[in-house]
Order: structure tokens, then sequence, then C-alpha cells
């Protein structure tokens, strides 16, 4: 039986931004805080290319804090990566603690498609 979600990502665990930042190839967030612009935020703090500014991901609260400029200091795409890259490693971690085994496949219109085999299947 197949089964297709969607998910809504809010960035709460620090294991798995990490996972998605190497998925990436980017540096490894650290805890900190960093200037956006004119204001300052505390959390995790991730680079992203091109962009002028850090993402600042507050786990805690569950909240985003980046400064792009409507598209002028980053492409938006470079966060939608980062979210595509954090709900499939966080996906794959929790199928994973509950003992299933997980495949993955990127699909052509850049989606990427998880089939999580229960029971023991391989």
């Amino acid at each position: 039986m197949s089964h297709i979600v969607t998910l809504q990502t809010e960035i709460r665990d620090p294991v798995a931004l990490a996972s998605a930042c190497r998925r990436l190839g980017l540096q490894q967030p650290v805890q900190g805080e960093a200037e956006l612009f004119v204001e300052k935020a505390r959390g995790w703090i991730v680079s992203l290319p091109g962009w002028r500014y850090p993402v600042v991901i507050d786990t805690d609260a569950r909240q985003l804090h980046y400064d792009n400029y409507n598209g002028a200091w980053g492409e938006q795409s470079q966060l939608d990566r980062l979210l595509q890259a954090y709900a499939v490693e966080k996906s794959k971690l929790e199928a994973r603690r509950a003992g299933h085994s997980v495949m993955e496949q990127p699909l052509p219109d850049g989606s990427i498609k998880l089939t999580i085999h229960t029971g023991g299947a391989a």
C-alpha cells in the first residue's frame, strides 16, 4: 500500500539540521548570535550560498530568522533546498530509529521520494 505525504517543515532537531547541511555541502551549523541587517538573532547559524546574511534557526521557538531582502540578498531557492534536505534527513532519522529501512529517490521535478519499509522489509 502506498501513502503520499507532504511535510510542512519546522526545524527542531540540530542533528537532522547538521545532516541536511552535510547533504548540501554547507558548513556545519554553529550555535550563536548573528547580525541580520539591522537586527540580531540567536540560534543555529547556517550560511547559504550567495546569501549576504545567514539563516538563524531557533529550534526551541521553531522559528527561522533571515533577511534576504526579497531575494536581492539571497535566492529563496537556497533556503527551500535547506528545508527540503532537513525534511528528508529528519524523516530518515525517525524511520531508522523506529527500525525501518529507507530508500531515497530524487525525482525529475526536484522533489525527493522516500520509501519507508516497515516490519524489517528491505
